[in-house]
């Protein structure tokens, strides 16, 4: 079997060196150039099967490689590796027609399967038509590093520039209408409006109206003509956020609408035609909605062309510190405050809690706490939870860990302390009485474990 060529890019001696080792191991042969300009070279007279490239080089970064590479009508599949696996890197590489792109420093097992799909996908190529539109990722803030958002950023731009139907699922606070305003703002009708109905918060006698506007003198009230929502949304972008909310009559008004982009407005006679891309989202099952008929099915194909689902926050704990410093980024600067940061314990808690309402609740969490702070690191008494759940983390996190006797007891004497102090208002005299000590114990406990 003809030994595959794999053609490595990058500045860095090491890099290649280490690639080469690795890759020359698997049974690849492997070619290696030091810059874009020799990469160009390389590539047009090997023609490799698969190309890696590392983004940040000197000269011609990975990107332009990338363009030029597209720009000639060569098909060779694109590994791009960076050291920032950002949403905007994620979208530029999908939409600049990558076949996939690896953050360092990366897993090897991971890194070769990579290689071999790119290998797999060589051998059934088709010829590329190369992408004219800009691949700036707009100022749509995804945040999150894990694997679990990467996938999510290339789905964004592997579907951006289409104009597919695109499903968004995921639980209340995930962030599926800043991923729908990431999809538009990548894609072709990015300087068109963006139009969001929310079919949870209308009832269902107006929403018909909302969506296809209405005629003078069609209901009373109606004193002009009034557009809706798809014909403000032309050459844009419809968002239905919770979609599975709306009832199954205007459903197969909806169908219609997207099917055929034409609708009526209420009380008219005259069709009138839009073009309009589609997005929705949910965090209702839609299949099990479909089976218990009050979704109907024939939508849900309809709406279901392509399906970003978006995971839980609990899913993806390793982005909450990466959330976390841009709230406290965006509230210390909204409020004019100077918090810094959070205590250690604090942050244990913020990790050991599992967030039912997801990024929107940590935000608010967050919020709250620069708010309510009374120095420049929050502690656990500022962090807005359950007193239950509160007591329960406390819990995990002394019970986690191999601690001395002495500290499990300090924790949990400064827990007590912060607790009666947080339910009376910080009056230390009704703190000691409830505690049952005088308020020179109280003064001293609170200095040893350090509570101001």
């Amino acid at each position: 079997m003809k030994q595959k060529l794999v053609l490595v890019v990058d500045d860095e001696e090491s890099v290649r060196q280490f690639l080469y080792d690795v890759l020359t191991d698997e049974n690849y042969r492997v070619e290696t150039a030091v810059n874009g300009e020799e990469c160009l070279n390389k590539l047009l007279q090997l023609k490799p099967d698969v190309l890696i490239t590392d983004i940040r080089m000197p000269e011609r970064d990975g990107f332009s490689l990338l363009e030029k590479i597209k720009e000639s009508g060569l098909n060779t599949p694109v590994i791009l590796m960076t050291a920032f696996g950002t949403t905007e890197v994620a979208i530029r590489s999908m939409k600049l027609g990558a076949f996939d792109y690896i953050v360092k420093p990366f897993d090897l097992d991971e890194f070769l399967n990579l290689v071999k799909r790119a290998v797999a996908q060589s051998d059934t190529a088709v010829t590329f038509e190369p992408d004219k539109l800009t691949a700036e990722a707009g100022e749509v803030k995804l945040i999150g590093n894990s694997q679990a958002m990467q996938n999510v950023y290339k789905d964004i731009g592997r579907v951006a520039d289409s104009n597919a139907t695109v499903l968004i699922q995921g639980e209340s606070g995930t962030g599926k209408e800043l991923v729908a305003r990431a999809i538009h703002s990548n894609s072709s009708r990015r300087h068109k409006p963006f139009i969001k109905i929310n079919c949870a918060n209308l009832p269902d006698s107006l929403l018909e109206s909302e969506l296809f506007g209405y005629e003078k003198g069609a209901f009373t009230g109606a004193g002009a003509t009034k557009m809706g929502k798809f014909e403000l949304a032309h050459e844009g972008t419809i968002f239905f956020d919770e979609i599975g909310e709306i009832s199954l009559a205007t459903q197969a008004k909806l169908l219609r609408a997207i099917q055929e982009k034409e609708f009526d407005r209420v009380g008219g006679t005259e069709t009138i035609k839009v073009d309009v891309r589609i997005l929705a989202a949910t965090n209702r099952r839609l299949k099990q909605s479909v089976l218990e008929g009050v979704f109907r099915e024939d939508l849900f194909f309809r709406l279901n062309v392509v399906n970003i689902s978006i995971p839980p926050l609990r899913e993806r704990k390793e982005d909450i510190p990466l959330l976390v410093a841009h709230f406290l980024a965006k509230y210390n600067k909204e409020f004019n405050r100077q918090v810094k940061g959070f205590s250690e314990e604090a942050k244990r808690m913020l990790m050991a809690y599992d967030w039912p309402g997801n990024v929107r609740e940590l935000e608010n969490v967050v919020e709250r706490a620069i708010i309510m702070a009374r120095g420049p690191i929050l502690l656990p008494e500022d962090l807005e939870l359950t007193a239950q759940e509160k007591d329960n983390l406390v819990w995990q996190n002394i019970s986690g860990q191999n601690l001395p006797l002495k500290q499990i007891v300090a924790d949990v004497e400064r827990q007590v302390i912060l607790k009666a102090l947080q339910e009376h208002d910080w009056c230390r005299t009704s703190v000691a009485r409830a505690l049952g000590i005088n308020r020179r114990s109280l003064y001293a406990k609170m200095k040893e474990l350090g509570i101001e």
